[in-house]
């Protein structure tokens, strides 16, 4: 009896250690596999990732300098100034480090306070029709404005920067060269030092005291800042990656893709474009449709469930420097993004798709870098769980096996490739 039951035991050990051995062998042939040769639809798609498929850079209608050599000059000086700020020691460089690919390594910025969310990277951004991870502003120039006066960023006022532009010689030289003639704001009985809207206090109050026309003249003189400095912005755009080379080789009957890329990185690639639904998103040759989504990020510890772009919509459509706005360069016809966007409860938690290109230099993740490196990010997407607010679109989990995720993570690696720009505009001017 006891012989025929460990004989019975031996068997079905043998048969479990069977199963296990052969489902590692084919664990190991999936991962080890050659790549396919591409189908026709994947070489599609591939190619509409590349940047040679890049549309040459846009120029923005509500912002008449943005192609103009001397505004780009003068928003460069501008974008690494600490003079704009309350303190005389916060930048727009203090978070968007271009070491760091215009971001600042950290979960939330600090400047003179600590930010609400994330530092995105501006690298692109130009194509951009929404600007924050909730769309809050609608152009490069009206992005540039809101940390001057953000009392956790640059915490100044508008009155102080016009102020700068107008006693700094070579700023009001350059100023005029672009905008025309500056208003004269010597008359302390009119224009104060520091005046300008928003909290309660002595600048506020300043601000309030001064004529409609007078406010409107220094709106203006800072609209007009915003507007040089997204004219530097709009200079940083990424050149092209091993991926670019890698698909444009495809697509070359006399160049072969060679050793571009590993077995990994193909394969990853393949993911990509295929069963772990990332174009869904990132597509385009930013890999990013500028779209907001909702994809269950779990919140910052201590911080309610961010409700995303439901309140960016509402803060664009009334902010006083929106691309319909009086301070605006646009035609009538032109800015038509701010009448039809998409609205609904479905955005409720919905943040802005970020690029893929220098994933690996732009960590901690999400809009509160609540993910640290780019495999958590993955497993994040693979796992696809519950949102905290809202609903979270990718509904089911992907399913991806360990060694796919790596796989995955590979081909992302190869979207690191530094900026087309000269290096002089990656530093503060001499």
């Amino acid at each position: 009896m006891k012989l025929s039951f460990l004989s019975s035991y031996s068997r079905t050990l043998s048969a479990a250690g069977l199963l296990l051995f052969a489902g590692l062998l084919s664990w190991l042939f999936l991962a080890y596999k050659p790549p396919a040769a591409w189908a026709e639809n994947e070489l599609r798609l591939i190619t509409s990732l590349s940047l040679s498929t890049l549309p040459p850079l846009p120029l923005d209608p509500s912002n008449r300098a943005s192609a103009d050599p001397v505004a780009q000059e003068l928003g460069h000086a501008l974008f690494f100034d600490t003079r704009l700020s309350a303190n005389g020691q916060v930048s727009c460089a203090s978070c968007h480090q271009p070491e760091l690919r215009f971001t600042d390594g950290l979960d939330k910025a600090k400047a003179i306070g600590q930010s609400r969310r994330n530092t995105p990277s501006i690298v692109g951004l130009a194509y951009s029709p929404w600007l924050y991870w909730d769309g809050r502003r609608d152009s490069l120039w009206s992005q540039a404005l809101s940390p001057l006066e953000d009392p956790q960023e640059q915490a100044s006022n508008r009155m102080h920067i016009a102020q700068l532009v107008t006693q700094d010689p070579q700023y009001r030289v350059m100023y005029q060269s672009i905008f025309g003639d500056l208003p004269d704001f010597s008359d302390r009985s009119r224009f104060p030092e520091h005046a300008g809207p928003g909290l309660k206090t002595a600048w506020y109050e300043a601000w309030e005291m001064m004529s409609k026309e007078d406010q409107q003249l220094v709106n203006t003189t800072f609209a007009n800042v915003g507007k040089a400095i997204a004219a530097y912005e709009r200079l940083l755009v990424p050149a092209p990656a091993r991926f670019d080379d890698y698909a444009d080789a495809l697509l070359d009957d006399e160049r072969a893709p060679g050793n571009i890329f590993s077995s990994d990185e193909i394969k990853g690639l393949r993911l990509f474009i295929g069963e772990a639904r990332c174009m869904e998103c990132h597509n385009g040759p930013l890999f990013t449709n500028f779209e907001f989504h909702n994809t269950g990020i779990i919140s910052y510890p201590g911080d309610l469930p961010d409700r995303g772009r439901v309140d960016g919509l509402r803060e664009v459509r009334n902010n006083p420097f929106n691309c319909q706005s009086e301070y605006s360069d646009r035609e009538p016809e032109q800015c038509l993004e701010l009448i039809h966007a998409r609205e609904g409860i479905v955005l409720i938690g919905a943040l802005k798709t970020p690029s893929l290109r220098n994933l690996s230099g732009t960590a901690p993740y999400m809009h509160k870098g609540q993910i640290n490196t780019l495999e958590e990010t993955l497993e994040h997407y693979n796992d696809a769980p519950f949102a905290m607010i809202g609903h979270n679109e990718t509904e089911e989990p992907l399913g991806l096996l360990s060694f796919e995720l790596r796989q995955l993570e590979a081909f992302l690696k190869t979207l690191q490739a530094p900026l087309e720009i000269e290096q002089r505009w990656l530093q503060a001017p001499q």
